[in-house]
């Protein structure tokens, strides 16, 4: 009986076909997401809500999930946001391997109703991998005789890494042998080749290190290394014998063997395959050592009974250019006179090369520029000879470089530096350090000159006369180091200045010497007290009595006190100063020039009687002093002062009809003295104006005149409150005549003092200082009818005129 089918039944087909329908169109949309590879758990994949167009709150009531077809749940799907997260690690190496794409399919479940999705996500791959080789060392043995282009092949590396960030490339590190080629395989695969460039030499260098570096193409590039050691082997093919069997079999194979007397120095050297019977080098020839080898080789069959047969092999070793040349001193090299002449033997010379042939031919060259040279003898014999002129004072040891190379291929050399010394040959006098020394002593003093440091220079004095005297009664010297002692203490009042001269000496044979002059000059010490002139203390004791009248104004000029000191320089000046009076208010003393006047008028009180104490210094170190007393006497209906040089001068007395003698005296005699001295110069003037053609001095020529024994030496002294010029004429050295201007600037009118001077200085730079020093006066300086004249101008003009 026919069932019929029910409202319910319908119903429930109608609700699986419209299940079916949704499901067959759900699987057909698929979604791709793309994500790089070893992204962290949590990082969000994609938007999964939005792209299958539902809402949140549909993911969390209808349990979306995922589920991945490899069985591991790398995703999972984050409900309160509708996200696709990662949720376990994603290594596209571990997952997808060296395939170039990485897809990963998913499979997201929706239930109520349920519904099912399908979506892809593709990995991608970072550079996350360096390439690396199997191992980090590899070792290769090469032959020495391996030929030229060989190729060896390496070990390839390899990267998990796929598309730019996979291997790309190989480098090779600098080397001596060897390049880098890359060969390409079946299927796209490289392989690096080692390439042998150069011949190896096992002598040279046994062992070769090489870096072979793989890069990959990553952004940074990653990189693995491979350590290459080659070393190198003789292993040369010397021969390969052959020996024949006409048996079969066993009785047929032959094997090779070195015979049973074969000596250690031939197994040390080589080795025979006992298949082959090649003959192989393993050890290092040398020809110098041995250049022959026999050797005995033995080849049995392996038959029952063994059949046996010999042979000899004879190497000959070649040459090889392995030893350079040597230089040997056949004699020492001796030391050489200065004055040896051209072609005096030096030293003998031979060389040898332990090579033959052309590598031991020997040839030997000295370096240029040196005055030597090699004379050939015989058989690589040489004489090393002079070549020119020797100055041991120039070059006192020569260090000659000889070069000695053969005639190998390649050329070796070697080099050896020969020491020569030139030994002294007395061909130089004694040379003084100057041509002529200064000397200043004080007086009253000793000294000591040291010059010369030469133990082998003998010094004396030679003989000369000093105010006719010889000069060794005022010095001596020291033979052996030139110290110059002075024999006893010098007066510069009597001796100024004296020359020595001192002769050096050596001890060569023939002696050779030369001369230096010595200037001595005495320092002025302060050793001359003031000498008071003026009131003459001889007639009047160290008492003056002056008298002056009760009416004398301010200013009265009342005496004046002159003194003189026999020293020069600072010793010389001289000043004034009131040391004690009856009373002080009354009367002054110029500190310069020694005027006494009156400070105030004289009154009705002051006594009549009144008494001053005038001490007079110098300016020397210690101080020297004098004194001079005066005593002066207040009178009414006295109206001429007494020794007032502005008014009229009185009458004179016996007295100073004496006085006025003295000073005509001396007036003369300074006359007679200037006269003299002019004569003198103008004598040597006319002299020297034989062959210079003039003797004055014009101030345009003071530039061109340089005679130094024809000058004019000026001195200006401008210290302290006495101004002095000393000008000396004629030879420097002579005892011509000379003058000193001893001005006081801050008198009214200035005294001149003719002396000798103490030291000399240039005219012309002397002028400079003059205006420079002298402010307000006018110095002028002309030359009139042979005279050299200058002056100075303050109040009053002053000139002083030297023949």
């Amino acid at each position: 009986m026919t069932k019929t089918m029910g409202y319910r039944d319908w119903r429930w087909l109608a609700l699986w076909w419209h299940h079916f329908f949704l499901l067959w169109s759900t699987i057909n949309g698929q979604t791709r997401y793309s994500i790089p590879e070893e992204l962290k758990q949590g990082s969000v994949v994609g938007n999964l809500a939005k792209d299958l167009g539902l809402g949140l709150s549909e993911i969390f009531d209808r349990k979306m999930r995922v589920a991945s077809e490899a069985g591991e749940q790398y995703f999972t799907v984050d409900a309160g946001k509708g996200e696709l997260v990662v949720n376990d690690r994603t290594d596209r190496e571990a997952l997808c391997g060296q395939s170039a794409s990485c897809v990963l399919p998913l499979q997201v479940v929706i239930e109520d109703p349920l519904q099912l999705h399908r979506i892809e996500v593709e990995i991608r791959d970072i550079n996350d991998n360096s390439p690396s080789f199997l191992s980090n060392e590899l070792s290769l043995k090469l032959a020495e005789v391996a030929a030229v282009g060989t190729r060896f092949p390496l070990e390839s590396a390899t990267d998990p890494d796929v598309g730019s960030n996979s291997l790309k490339s190989y480098t090779l590190s600098k080397n001596e042998c060897c390049s880098l080629k890359i060969k390409e395989m079946e299927g796209g695969k490289t392989v690096p080749e080692l390439v042998l460039e150069k011949p190896l030499d096992r002598e040279k260098k046994a062992v070769h290190k090489i870096i072979l570096t793989a890069l990959d193409g990553g952004n940074p590039v990653r990189s693995g290394t491979l350590q290459i050691t080659i070393h190198v082997l003789h292993g040369a093919v010397v021969i390969k014998p052959k020996a024949t069997d006409a048996d079969e079999g066993l009785n047929g194979e032959i094997e090779f063997s070195f015979g049973s007397r074969t000596p250690e120095s031939v197994l040390s050297l080589f080795d025979i395959n006992p298949l082959t019977g090649e003959i192989i080098l393993k050890g290092e020839l040398d020809y110098e050592t041995t250049n022959s080898y026999d050797i005995d080789v033995s080849a049995k069959d392996k038959g029952s009974p063994e059949m046996e047969g010999h042979c000899r092999v004879q190497v000959d070793i070649t040459d090889f250019n392995d030893n350079a040349p040597e230089i040997v001193f056949t004699s020492q090299p001796k030391p050489v006179r200065e004055d040896a002449p051209s072609g005096t033997v030096v030293a003998l010379i031979s060389a040898r090369d332990l090579d033959s042939g052309d590598n031991g031919k020997v040839t030997l060259q000295l370096t240029k520029g040196s005055p030597f040279n090699l004379k050939p003898s015989f058989s690589n014999n040489y004489a090393l000879v002079t070549n020119g002129l020797l100055d041991r004072e120039s070059f006192s040891e020569y260090n000659i470089e000889i070069t000695a190379s053969d005639s190998g291929s390649p050329p070796l050399s070697s080099k050896k530096i020969i020491p020569v010394s030139i030994t002294d040959v007395n061909d130089n006098p004694p040379i003084f350090t100057q041509p002529s020394y200064n000397v200043y002593l004080k007086e009253n003093g000793s000294s000591d000159l040291d010059f010369g440091e030469n133990a082998k220079i003998s010094y004396s004095i030679l003989d000369s006369k000093v105010q006719d005297v010889s000069v060794s009664s005022y010095v001596y010297i020291n033979s052996d180091n030139g110290s110059i002692y002075s024999m006893h203490s010098f007066d510069y009042e009597k001796l100024k200045v004296f020359q020595i001269q001192v002769q050096a000496k050596d001890q060569g044979s023939p002696s050779l010497s030369s001369n230096a002059t010595v200037h001595v000059f005495i320092l002025d010490q302060n050793d001359n007290a003031p000498a008071v002139i003026y009131p003459s203390s001889a007639a009047l004791g160290s008492l003056s009595h002056q008298r002056m009248p009760r009416s004398a104004k301010a200013g009265h000029l009342v005496t004046k006190v002159t003194a003189v000191d026999a020293d020069s320089g600072h010793n010389a000046w001289i000043s004034y100063k009131l040391a004690e009076a009856t009373d002080a208010s009354l009367f002054t003393v110029n500190l310069y020039t020694g005027e006494v006047r009156t400070k105030r008028a004289v009154s009705e009180q002051d006594d009549s009687s009144q008494r001053l104490l005038i001490e007079i210094q110098d300016d020397g170190e210690p101080v020297q002093s004098a004194t001079v007393t005066v005593s002066i006497l207040l009178e009414d209906g006295l109206h001429e002062p007494i020794l007032d040089l502005r008014q009229k001068v009185a009458e004179p007395s016996k007295k100073t009809g004496r006085i006025t003698l003295y000073l005509i005296l001396s007036l003369a005699s300074v006359s007679v003295l200037s006269l003299v001295t002019f004569l003198v110069l103008a004598v040597k003037c006319m002299r020297n104006s034989r062959s210079s053609g003039s003797c004055c001095m014009r101030r345009s020529d003071c530039d061109d005149y340089k005679n130094p024994n024809r000058n004019l030496q000026i001195q200006l002294n401008t210290d302290g409150p006495i101004k002095y010029v000393e000008v000396l004429g004629g030879d420097m050295m002579s005892q011509s005549q000379s003058f000193r201007s001893c001005m006081s600037p801050m008198s009214e009118y200035s005294d001149f003092t003719l002396i000798k001077p103490s030291s000399t200085n240039d005219f012309k730079e002397m002028i400079s200082v003059l205006d420079a020093s002298l402010p307000d006066s006018t110095w002028t300086f002309e030359s009139q009818q042979g005279v050299l004249c200058f002056s100075a101008k303050k109040t009053k003009s002053h000139k002083l005129g030297i023949k």
